[in-house]
């Protein structure tokens, strides 16, 4: 659970205002499970509307002013504040942003910040994040979720359907164009372990290639979709025997998310 100690704090203060359409999202929420790999640089916190966001902003602000925080306002416009949050020698940044409330999932509560994205919606949000710009830590994350929750051919398949100007090859093809880092550049980020450029690169040019042989196997008309294995009731990426065997179901998202019935 990489959230330094100052982060879990302020994410268990502001988990009482959280709710479906307040929740943590972004690096830090990925970052919460068990198996994470490196530690945030600020709390995000998503929101289904401009008002919500402002909203959501006041809530939380006042109660970081009760609790004795010092917060320095570095930008706030119609749908994104930002700002930085300390506490003697600790900071760190929080953001409030509006989202598309399009999900695959509904957000899930959590114990420590109330209510956080789906990690299935994370994973897609994070690949659309890597396909619009090169940053080392989205790299590493896409190539952490790649191996941990669902194969990059089957995040890039259902990423199509949360951004329709995009089909899984096209994302594809801007993922391609990715991965051009040195060593210094993933040694920056603030990890619990160290990583190899190399071994990283090699793991990457891999998750590209089974995620290009995947894409071309699976049908147009299902572009868009995630795949929910029938007989263990999780998302994975299905193979063509399986689909042969009729051994999944297809999952679409909408507003708010659907949580799936077999």
């Amino acid at each position: 659970m990489p959230l330094t100690k100052f982060q879990t704090q302020i994410a268990r203060l502001l988990s009482k205002n959280r709710s479906e359409d307040s929740h943590l999202a972004g690096g830090a929420a990925i970052h919460l499970e068990s198996q994470s790999i490196r530690f945030s640089n600020d709390l995000d916190y998503f929101h289904d509307s401009d008002a919500r966001v402002a909203k959501s902003f006041e809530q939380d602000h006042e109660l970081l002013i009760e609790h004795k925080y010092e917060i320095e306002i570095e930008l706030r416009q119609p749908g994104y504040i930002r700002v930085s949050a300390s506490k003697g020698a600790d900071s760190t940044k929080i953001e409030w942003a509006h989202d598309t409330a399009w999900r695959f999932m509904p957000a899930v509560a959590d114990p420590i910040c109330g209510f956080r994205l789906h990690p299935i919606d994370l994973a897609i949000n994070k690949v659309l994040a890597l396909a619009g710009r090169n940053e080392a830590r989205d790299y590493l994350d896409v190539i952490h979720l790649h191996k941990n929750l669902l194969p990059l051919g089957a995040l890039c398949w259902a990423a199509a359907g949360k951004d329709p100007g995009l089909n899984p090859r096209s994302l594809l093809e801007l993922l391609k164009r990715r991965g051009k880092f040195r060593q210094e550049d993933i040694d920056r980020l603030q990890l619990k372990n160290k990583f190899d450029i190399q071994v990283l690169k090699s793991q990457w040019l891999e998750a590209v290639e089974q995620a290009e042989a995947f894409i071309q196997s699976r049908p147009a008309e299902e572009v868009g979709c995630l795949y929910l294995s029938i007989k263990t009731k999780e998302f994975y990426a299905p193979t063509s025997s399986d689909r042969i065997k009729k051994d999944y179901q297809l999952h679409f998202g909408r507003p708010g998310g659907l949580i799936p019935l077999i």
